[in-house]
């Protein structure tokens, strides 16, 4: 297989994908992409709209689609969203397409960083320690199967973050990639 200069973020909601993956990109001169807010772009509606109308299967349907487009990307940094290692074919074409990071963190991060969102579906009339917890015993074991890298993100500064992953891919230069 080609080498592919992608980077692909993994884990939980509130392990900071978006922030660190927007920073890495940046500083590696890569395209930063989310898939949450590319289908939230293509069908004009958040993702909270999206499962009230067609259920968590649904979004995971047109998540399962997105992610098929855009592992066919050259040089990006791709947030996924929490659940997207759920379907086996998207936890292949992820580690098909480039270097895999978890950001692992703690339910107590977690809460922490979810507490004043309401566009999180899955914590909408339900207890959010217990959602997440559930959510951590199925996916964890999914994200460290995808996993080339995992960095820890709980109580940690989207910067000292990004310098561990570039480290951690051998990139702590300053140069970009590109």
């Amino acid at each position: 297989m080609e080498q592919r200069s992608n980077i692909v973020l993994v884990g939980p909601m509130g392990s900071g994908k978006s922030a660190v993956g927007k920073q890495l990109a940046r500083d590696l001169g890569l395209d930063f992409v989310d898939s949450d807010a590319e289908i939230e772009k293509r069908t004009g509606v958040d993702i909270a709209y999206i499962f009230e109308k067609e259920g968590e299967a649904g979004f995971r349907t047109r998540e399962r689609e997105m992610i098929a487009e855009l592992t066919k990307r050259e040089a990006i940094v791709l947030a996924t969203g929490g659940g997207a290692v759920l379907e086996p074919d998207n936890r292949r074409l992820l580690t098909e397409c480039g270097t895999v990071v978890y950001l692992e963190t703690t339910i107590e991060q977690q809460l922490e960083r979810t507490r004043h969102t309401r566009h999180r579906p899955l914590l909408v009339d339900r207890d959010p320690e217990t959602v997440l917890t559930e959510l951590m015993e199925v996916r964890a074991p999914l994200y460290e199967e995808v996993a080339d890298i995992t960095v820890k993100t709980g109580g940690r500064r989207v910067g000292a973050v990004v310098g561990e992953i570039r480290k951690a891919l051998g990139h702590d230069d300053e140069a970009p990639l590109k």
